[in-house]
C-alpha cells in the first residue's frame, strides 16, 4: 500500500487532504505538533522514520501582513523548511506535493499568468513561497507545485465568513474592486491533487507530468465582486443581512492599505493543468454557493 505523508493535515487544504486521498494509500497525517515545520531536525526524523511514497506538504506560514517583520520565521516554514523536504524527497525517490500562491507574481496587466512568466513578489510572504519552490526544483525530486488564489473552506474563518458577520450588522459594506482573481476552495485544490496523484500512479509516462501548475478555479471576480455574490446568495437562503447587495460598495487597495502590498492581478492561467491531467475546473461561483449551502445549514442546525 501506499504511504502518503500529510503535512499540515489541520489546515484548509490539509483537512480536505484527509478526505479526498483516502483512496490512495495509508495516510501519515501531521498536524502542528507532530510536523512542525520551524523544527527541521524533527521533520528530517519524522520523514526518515516514515518513508512515504508521497509527501504532500500543505503546511506554510500564511500570516501575509505578519510576514513583512517576520520574514525569519516565515523563510524557515516556506523555504528552508521546503527545500528540506525536497531533499529528503530525492533520497526516498517519493513525489513531493506542493502548494504555493499567486503572490509570487507582481500583479502587472491584466492577463492571467502563466507558469513560466516572470515572477515578482511584492511582498515577504511572496518571496519565501517563490523561495521554496526554487528549493523545489533545485533538488532535482520529482514534484509537482500548485500555485494557488484566494483559498478558503467553510471550516473556520474565511472571507465569506467575515463578510456574512459584518453584512448582519452594517447597512453598507466598503471592499476592495481592484484586485481580481478567483476564489479557490480548498475542496477543489484537494480533488484536483487526488486525480493528479491517481493518474501518475497509473501512467507509465508519469515522471514527464512533474513541474509547476497554476490551480484555481476557472472565470474571475473581485474581492468586491465576491463580496457582494455572497450577499446576493445569502439574502437568497434566508439569511437576515442589513447589508442589501447594492450596499456592498467598491474601493480601491489604497483606500484600504495593509503592511504587505497586495497583487492587483492574481489571475492565474489554468490551461497546462487542464491539459496535462484531462481536467476541467469550475467556476468560481459553484464551489462557493456549496460552502454558503454548507453555512446555511450550520445556522439552522
Amino acid at each position: 500500500m501506499t504511504d502518503i505523508l500529510i503535512l499540515g493535515a489541520n489546515g484548509q487544504v490539509g483537512w480536505e487532504l484527509q478526505r479526498a486521498l483516502a483512496p490512495l494509500g495509508r495516510l501519515i497525517i501531521c498536524d502542528r505538533q507532530r510536523g512542525d515545520l520551524e523544527d527541521l531536525n524533527g521533520l528530517r526524523a519524522l520523514v526518515n522514520s516514515a518513508r512515504p511514497a508521497i509527501i504532500v506538504n500543505a503546511a506554510a506560514y500564511t500570516a501575509v501582513d505578519k510576514a513583512e517583520a517576520d520574514v525569519d520565521r516565515a523563510r524557515r516554514v516556506n523555504a528552508e523548511a521546503v527545500g528540506l523536504l525536497a531533499r529528503l524527497a530525492a533520497d526516498l525517490d517519493a513525489w513531493l506535493v506542493h502548494y504555493s500562491t499567486d503572490y509570487v507574481f507582481d500583479g502587472s496587466g491584466d492577463r492571467p499568468f502563466t507558469e513560466d512568466a516572470p515572477c515578482g513578489p511584492l511582498n515577504a510572504y511572496g518571496h519565501t513561497k517563490l523561495e521554496g519552490e526554487q528549493a523545489i526544483r533545485r533538488s532535482g525530486c520529482r514534484h509537482l507545485i500548485f500555485r494557488t488564489s484566494w483559498v478558503y473552506t467553510a471550516r473556520g474563518a474565511n472571507f465569506a465568513r467575515t463578510m456574512l458577520r459584518l453584512a448582519a450588522d452594517r447597512d453598507e459594506l466598503r471592499v476592495v474592486a481592484d484586485q481580481v482573481g478567483a476564489p479557490t476552495s480548498a475542496e477543489l485544490i484537494a480533488d484536483v491533487t487526488a486525480q493528479a496523484l491517481g493518474q501518475l500512479r497509473l501512467r507509465a509516462d508519469s515522471a514527464s507530468l512533474a513541474g509547476t501548475y497554476h490551480l484555481s478555479a476557472s472565470g474571475e471576480t473581485s474581492w468586491h465582486g465576491y463580496a457582494r455574490f455572497v450577499i446576493e446568495q445569502a439574502a437568497r437562503m434566508g439569511w437576515p443581512l442589513r447589508t442589501l447587495p447594492e450596499r456592498v460598495l467598491p474601493i480601491s487597495t489604497d483606500e484600504y492599505p495593509l503592511p504587505a502590498p497586495r497583487p492587483r492581478n492574481s489571475r492565474l492561467d489554468t490551461r497546462k493543468l487542464q491539459a496535462a491531467f484531462g481536467l476541467t475546473l469550475p467556476a468560481w461561483e459553484f464551489h462557493v454557493q456549496r460552502m454558503l449551502i454548507e453555512l446555511t445549514g450550520e445556522r439552522h442546525a
